[in-house]
């Protein structure tokens, strides 16, 4: 998780590892050749104690703030996948800059390749199990386009929960909202495969196009177009943590 910590000081060298551009070794050379800066001012000597507070870098002439953990929000465009080893569609890690592949950085949880929207991706191990395990109840919100008008009965359905073909424990919608004909508005807090477009199968009807809105009380940015990415705030994952708090199911 995000550190409230003081930053200490590093070596330069350590910090260009640390945040994905090479080895030690091939930093060291960066630094030497006067391809690094630390806050608009060239450093060469690798071994000089840099603080992390507030730290800009430019490598290359690539600006880069340094974060000790890296969360992001990408805008997933269709036909993209969410592996390393796709099978059909080229990867969402194609898209990202080198230095964030080179440190490790994953997917949070995934979108099936023609699912759109928002995508949180990390290589912080804890931060990734706290927003994917559902025990957290973590709503996850999509946009729903259906093939053939929405019914107020197939929404009553999703709400009280519906079996699929492979588990016999019901999974439900902990909200659903009817935004037009055939669009709809669905926040759930697991992740079985598929989950979204099996639900919509077993209340009669099938997903046309998907999109994920929101997580927590987190939005997809406005202003982030398909395939672009930023860094999270501290505020940004404190509103990840948002929970759905009206979750209601009938258990007893």
């Amino acid at each position: 998780m995000m550190s409230s910590k003081n930053k200490k000081s590093i070596t330069l060298e350590k910090i260009l590892f640390s945040q994905g551009f090479g080895t030690r070794r091939y930093c060291s050379h960066l630094i030497m050749a006067e391809l690094v800066q630390v806050n608009g001012e060239i450093i060469d000597d690798p071994e000089q104690l840099i603080s992390t507070e507030n730290l800009i870098l430019s490598v290359e002439d690539q600006v880069w703030p340094f974060h000790e953990k890296a969360y992001l929000v990408f805008h997933k465009p269709p036909n993209y996948e969410c592996s390393h080893k796709t099978k059909h569609h080229p990867s969402v890690y194609n898209l990202l800059p080198a230095p964030l592949i080179e440190r490790g950085i994953q997917c949070v949880g995934r979108l099936d390749q023609d699912t759109t929207g928002l995508l949180l991706l990390s290589d912080d191990g804890q931060f990734i199990h706290q927003m994917t395990t559902p025990k957290k109840n973590i709503g996850k919100a999509y946009e729903i386009t259906t093939a053939e008008p929405i019914t107020p009965h197939q929404i009553e359905c999703l709400l009280k929960g519906v079996v699929l073909d492979d588990d016999p424990t019901p999974c439900l919608a902990i909200q659903c909202s009817q935004e037009g004909e055939r669009k709809v508005v669905m926040t759930i807090v697991e992740g079985r495969y598929h989950q979204v477009k099996r639900m919509l199968v077993a209340v009669g009807n099938h997903v046309d196009k998907l999109h994920r809105r929101s997580i927590g009380n987190y939005h997809l940015p406005m202003s982030l177009k398909e395939g672009e990415w930023q860094w999270l705030s501290p505020e940004n994952i404190n509103e990840l943590y948002g929970r759905i708090t009206s979750l209601t199911t009938d258990n007893d």
